[in-house]
Parts: structure tokens; C-alpha cells; sequence
């Protein structure tokens, strides 16, 4: 491990993933706690929507907008690193189990597996009664204008979202702890916090959001590589999946998508489940002509949104189980 204080409390981080890779699927987000105390990601969020407006002025050139972008991403990106650092080494005070295991409870915080289940079944639920119920789940996990989507639309949008945010929310969050520990976690929850809300292809970020897109894409790039592997590994033990036609559509299909790194897992979940997802699809500014990843079925369904959900279960089984035989050896 690069983060020499990791092991100082007694937690192995190994340890620590996988007791807060539990906490999350046990507890996720509870509703009771975070109707009370304000979530992390949630109070960087309204953070960083406070500052912006303050660095992100409408009377900058576009190349001025560009470094003061720069200049905002770096400065939270480096604080969150430093805080992080500091939580750690302050939880080398506490006696006994008790420092790692709260490392473990504020590390599964910034893990989400079992918010992206509730919210990708909420969808298959709501598909299975109406239509119109699917478009207003699926609202809440996709940038794509529900009301332009069918019901295989909607379920295409499901699928694409669950496998995407397997890498955004679980994988990468424990790939960059395992390297630069609980700093890492905090810097790569500001990164991927700040490419949500200030890095699109809009008028007002553009320019601005420019940085925390590409350090964005630099930051998932190993995450949805494995994430792509890890869903090919479970689709080869599930009944009805397919694990070679996971990594078939894979490593053909991925480098189609326009992100760099969303088309791994997306591809790879299109070749477990045989069916073609991406294509155009509708944003409120803009229509995007994608590609299709996949040559299967693009009549996707509320059961097949069942089956990504089985897929990416199967894979984060497939992820703890080799960060406990790691713990083991």
C-alpha cells in the first residue's frame, strides 16, 4: 500500500473494504441518519454549488473560465485528499478496533452499492406497472429525457445506469482506497462529485467544467476497466448470462461509446445479457447519436433490468471475495 499509516490502527485496509463494503449492502444510506445529519456527498455537493458561481463568471473569456475551472477543481481536489489524510491519521488515536472500524463506517459512506440497486429496481418495479411510473424511477438515475424513451428505452437507460455506476460508485471507490487509502476515497468522491455537476457539455461549463471531466476520465479509467471484467466474471457463473459474449462485446464495442471509460462496463453488461444498449438517445438540450454496443436485443425489459441487477451482485460477491482471499494469503 502507497499510504504508510493505513495499517497503524490495526485495520488491514483490506479489512476495513470489506467491512465497509458489508455496512453498505446492510445499512446503505439510512434514511433516519441522513434526515438528521447531512450525507458527505451530499454537503460536498451543496459546497461546491455555493463556490462555483464565485469562480465561474459570466464575464470571463472562455480561456480565462478554463483556468479558474482548473484552479477550482485542483484546490477541492487537493483539500479533500488533505482531509482525508487527516481523518486517517486522527483515527490512529482511538484504542482498540474502535479507530479502523470507524474508518470502515465513513469509508462505506462513500460506497453505493445498495443506493444503486434500490434505485436501478426502483425502475424495474415501476416498469413492471406503468410506463409512465418507469419514466418517473428512471428520471432520478439518468441525464436522458424520460418522456423521449419507450418502455425499452426505459429499461436500455436502467441497465446502462446500473452498469456504469457499478464502476462510479463501488469499483473505483475501492480501487482508489486500496491505493492511496481514505485520502484517496475523499479525493475521488470530490473528482467524481465535481464531473457530475460542473462537467458538461453546457454553455455555463464547458469551459469551466473542462478539468474535472478529464480528471474524471483519468480517475474511472482502471475502475471501469475492472468493472467490465469483474461483470464478465459474474455473468460466466450466473444461469442465463454469458461471460465470453460479456468480454467478446467488451473488448469490441467499448472504444465506440464517446466516454472513454463508460463503455466498458456498459459493453460488457450489453454481451452478458444479449442485448444492444447505448444508441441515440435524447438529452433536454441536445439529441446524441450514439453507437449501439452489442448486437442483441434492443427490446430490453423490466426482467432484464432484474438480470443486470443479479449481474452486478454477482460481481461485487466476485470483488469481496478477492479482497478476503487477498486478506487471507
Amino acid at each position: 500500500m502507497l499510504v504508510p499509516w493505513l495499517s497503524d490502527h490495526g485495520g488491514s485496509p483490506l479489512l476495513i473494504l470489506l467491512v465497509a463494503l458489508a455496512l453498505d449492502a446492510a445499512f446503505g444510506d439510512p434514511a433516519w441518519l441522513y434526515s438528521r445529519a447531512p450525507h458527505p456527498v451530499a454537503t460536498l455537493g451543496r459546497l461546491i454549488g455555493k463556490l462555483e458561481p464565485r469562480f465561474n463568471h459570466a464575464d470571463l473569456s472562455h480561456e480565462e473560465r478554463i483556468r479558474s475551472g482548473r484552479r477550482f477543481a485542483g484546490v477541492l481536489i487537493a483539500s479533500a485528499f488533505v482531509l482525508g489524510g487527516v481523518l486517517s491519521l486522527g483515527l490512529r488515536s482511538v484504542p482498540g478496533p474502535g479507530g479502523w472500524l470507524l474508518e470502515a463506517v465513513l469509508a462505506s459512506t462513500l460506497i453505493a452499492f445498495r443506493g444503486l440497486h434500490a434505485h436501478v429496481a426502483a425502475v424495474g418495479n415501476g416498469l413492471a406497472q406503468d410506463l409512465a411510473v418507469g419514466r418517473d424511477a428512471v428520471r432520478h438515475i439518468v441525464g436522458r429525457d424520460p418522456a423521449s424513451l419507450d418502455e425499452h428505452g426505459v429499461a436500455r437507460a436502467a441497465i446502462e445506469s446500473a452498469a456504469e455506476n457499478l464502476s462510479d460508485g463501488v469499483v473505483a471507490p475501492v480501487f482508489w482506497y486500496l491505493i492511496l487509502g481514505l485520502p484517496g476515497l475523499f479525493a475521488y468522491k470530490t473528482i467524481n462529485t465535481l464531473d457530475s455537476m460542473i462537467g458538461h457539455r453546457t454553455d455555463r461549463y464547458e469551459a469551466f467544467g473542462q478539468a474535472a471531466a478529464r480528471v474524471d476520465d483519468f480517475a474511472n479509467l482502471p475502475a471501469a476497466r475492472i468493472t467490465g471484467l469483474l461483470i464478465a466474471l459474474a455473468a460466466a457463473v450466473l444461469p442465463g448470462a454469458d461471460g465470453r459474449g460479456a468480454l467478446l462485446v467488451m473488448w469490441r464495442d467499448a472504444g465506440l461509446h464517446r466516454s472513454p471509460n463508460a463503455g466498458w462496463p456498459e459493453a460488457a453488461m450489453a454481451g452478458a445479457l444479449g442485448l444492444s444498449l447505448g444508441g441515440p438517445r435524447q438529452y433536454e438540450a441536445q439529441t446524441v447519436d450514439d453507437a449501439w454496443l452489442g448486437d442483441g436485443r434492443r427490446e430490453a425489459t423490466p426482467e432484464d433490468i432484474r438480470g443486470a441487477l443479479h449481474v452486478c451482485l454477482a460481481a461485487v460477491a466476485a470483488m469481496a471475495t478477492g479482497l478476503l482471499a487477498a486478506l487471507l494469503s
